[in-house]
């Protein structure tokens, strides 16, 4: 008897006879839910979908079942499918998942990035069929390099997939993909139905916007409730002591701060034995960690089980990595950051462990779907909060301890079911100038309407009026990024061309510049150089200690042997901006009496200081405190209302900076503070492109250095400020 009977699934029996077959072969019983909704409006093919679930629960088998079956249908023979990812480690799995379903049913897979060669490149230009696995910089590469033959490539293109959807929302990589997506549709005068997949969207309207911006059509949206594991969670607080203060020996090791030592040691003695992914916040940290527990295998005599994992290790070890936890033969533990978050497949791991406040709950929900994923296995999650030690010289900020109180809020929300909507608003001019520049390749020069039109009027950048675009043009004139022929076509200037033609143009986000670390003949990866490395100095990378033997400035490399020593590497680590909601759900947590029962003794000893510093400060009916030189404002509101009103104080002369938990203001008298404060009210909403000419250091992005401080401002003002939220708050403050 077939597993899928008639009665259960509707949905099955719509797929073509050999995916049929291949299901039955899986030994399925029946199709998950997010399966079963899918196939119908994806095989219809006449609207564009997003299918949201929890990682593992079969998104790609519920696009591709029925994109397959599609494929192979007599009319789609010579039919192609895009399918774009934000990492190439995820096209390189899902290459070897989809090669499995696919070669039995003879549709060609192509994998398309930087380690792909030439020649199977080529081989999919001569027959464009079956599925394209790529990532959006080399798809731009595709418009560069072959424009011409862009129509032709996608002449036959059935669908495009869009894996890992909410990565894309809201950045310069996002703007840049929606642009491409428009593109292909004006170059093959057609519109491709999109597939989004995605894990934690907190607003699908929002999504379903993002996938295709210039229509009001409706978009089938599939959210997955296979989702219902139980949850064991754990927080854990740690008091991170003042250093002593005590002159050490050269050779002597800097120890790590006591509570990162204690972090370490509950990690070891909890985890060791099992396969766990620990996720700290950032590359210097897991690097610190691998290394710590490393040592502790080393010390005790044990093979090693913690591995690192981040986006700067060459590939070969993070493929090391990722095939060491797959195999389920020795119990292995991967120190890493984001670049395990998304949907590489490792296979279930026992456990998720975060150190530090997680960079969001959408992320934090995202990590938890790697843990319990066999059936009926809980997910289970520890989180690891260091809080400074509170001594009499310690602020009032530090009393509140709102590491915690953050983190606590967070897992709140998470329970919930709320997750942040994805960041909208922005004019993403630099993205702009790229897009800009890739068209004059494309076409070999376009004019000036052509390409308003394109990228403005009908694309990706409908923010754009035609007087900026006017400017900015002229800007990039002035800067030999482009030239007017005397036809009126617009064509690269030398700089201009000296870009395109350079292969980091494709990417539309900005990286340090970066040098390869070799020890003899192997390359160990890049370190992102930020600051100088010397000679004989130490550090950390790949969960090892090297002395640097020698530092190559022209070939951007440096040579290393193996080491013990103390200077370890210094990477960034970003912390996202915080969205309202949770410094709303931070002043319940302050104001509530109850205590969650998710945290250790340690952690319910820090929230019971934070309550009884926050009633001793009166917070919870006093919007400004006063406390010697400083004074705060409190507002319980997200990053970007906060700093729209820092730029607020500081035009009027004041030295203020937002600590997110409250904004601090130095060295002014109340009645100054209050006579600003007025004099704010008085002049109403504020204009945010006014505040953003304030602001210094406005040029973040790739392509920003070549805008004048005009267009800079503009774009300033639309992607980081909160003009009407900020004016709302002071208003209730006063």
């Amino acid at each position: 008897m077939h597993p899928l009977n008639s009665d259960e699934s509707q949905a099955f029996f719509l797929l073509d006879e050999k995916i049929q077959r291949w299901i039955w072969e899986q030994k399925w019983m029946t199709l998950r839910d997010a399966q079963e909704r899918a196939i119908a409006p994806i095989l219809a093919g006449n609207t564009d979908v997003i299918i949201a679930a929890a990682t593992a629960t079969g998104k790609t088998e519920a696009a591709f079942l029925p994109i397959c079956s599609k494929l192979l249908a007599k009319e789609c023979q010579n039919a192609s499918v895009l399918y774009i990812s934000p990492l190439k480690a995820l096209i390189n799995d899902q290459f070897s998942r989809m090669e499995q379903l696919c070669e039995r049913l003879d549709i060609p897979v192509h994998p398309w990035h930087g380690d792909v060669s030439v020649s199977k490149k080529g081989k999919f230009l001569k027959k464009p069929t079956g599925i394209l696995l790529i990532t959006p910089e080399s798809v731009e590469a595709l418009f560069v390099n072959h424009g011409s033959a862009v129509p032709q490539i996608f002449n036959n293109l059935l669908y495009i997939v869009i894996d890992e959807l909410h990565s894309f929302i809201g950045s310069e990589r996002g703007q840049q993909l929606q642009s491409l997506l428009h593109r292909i549709e004006f170059a093959i005068k057609r519109k491709i139905p999109r597939i989004g997949l995605s894990a934690t969207i907190g607003d699908m309207h929002l999504a379903s916007r993002f996938l295709r911006p210039e229509t009001e059509a409706k978009t089938v949206i599939i959210v997955s409730n296979a989702t219902g594991q139980e949850l064991q969670l754990l927080l854990r607080g740690y008091v991170n002591k003042a250093p002593l203060l005590h002159p050490i020996e050269e050779t002597e090791e800097v120890p790590p701060d006591g509570s990162s030592l204690e972090i370490g040691e509950d990690l070891f003695k909890t985890l060791r034995g099992k396969s766990n992914l620990i996720f700290p916040n950032s590359r210097e940290q897991v690097e610190n960690f691998s290394d710590l527990l490393r040592n502790k295998c080393e010390e005790q005599h044990l093979p090693n089980e913690f591995w690192p994992h981040h986006g700067n290790l060459a590939k070969g070890l993070r493929e090391e990595a990722e095939a060491a936890i797959k195999d389920k033969s020795h119990p292995v533990n991967i120190v890493c950051t984001s670049t395990l978050e998304m949907g590489i497949d490792i296979g279930s791991v026992i456990s998720i462990a975060q150190i530090g406040v997680p960079p969001s709950v959408a992320s934090l929900r995202q990590r938890l779907g790697r843990s319990g994923r066999k059936d009926g296995d809980p997910a289970i999650l520890r989180i690891y909060i260091q809080e400074n030690e509170v001594t009499i010289s310690s602020k009032p900020l530090a009393c509140l301890r709102s590491n915690l109180i953050q983190t606590i809020a967070m897992v709140r929300l998470l329970l919930e079911k709320w997750y942040e909507p994805p960041p909208s608003g922005g004019l993403h001019l630099s993205t702009m100038v790229q897009q800009l520049l890739s068209l004059i390749a494309q076409y070999g020069g376009i004019t000036a309407v052509q390409a308003y039109n394109l990228l403005c009027k009908n694309g990706a950048f409908q923010e754009i009026g035609q007087q900026m675009f006017v400017d900015l043009l002229r800007t990039l004139g002035n800067q030999r990024l482009i030239m007017q022929a005397s036809d009126g076509l617009l064509l690269h200037g030398q700089l201009g061309e000296r870009i395109v033609n350079h292969y980091s143009f494709y990417a539309a986000f900005t990286t340090p510049e970066e040098y390869r670390l070799l020890t003899g003949d192997r390359t160990l990866g890049t370190l992102p150089l930020d600051r100088p490395v010397e000679v004989n100095s130490l550090l950390i990378f790949g969960g090892r200690r090297w002395t640097v033997l020698d530092v190559d400035a022209q070939k951007k490399v440096i040579s290393l042997k193996p080491a013990t020593g103390k200077k370890l590497p210094q990477f960034d680590g970003q912390a996202g901006r915080v969205h309202d909601q949770i410094r709303k759900e931070m002043f319940a947590v302050y104001t509530e009496k109850g205590i969650p029962i998710f945290l250790d003794a340690q952690a319910k000893e820090l929230l019971g200081e934070a309550r009884e510093a926050f009633d001793r400060l009166s917070l919870s009916n006093k919007k400004i405190l006063i406390q010697g030189n400083e004074t705060y404002l409190f507002c319980w509101m997200g990053d970007k209302i906060l700093d729209t009103l820092v730029a607020m104080l500081r035009s009027k002369g004041l030295t203020a900076n937002n600590y997110g938990i409250a904004i601090e203001i130095s060295s002014v008298s109340p009645n100054k503070l209050q006579s600003c404060l007025r004099a704010l009210l008085k002049e109403g909403v504020p204009d945010a492109y006014e505040l953003a000419r304030s602001v210094a250091n406005k040029a973040t992005e790739k392509y920003d250095n070549f805008l004048t401080d005009e267009l800079l401002s503009a774009d300033y003002a639309a992607s980081k400020f909160d003009a009407e939220g900020a004016f709302k708050v002071l208003t209730s403050i006063m």
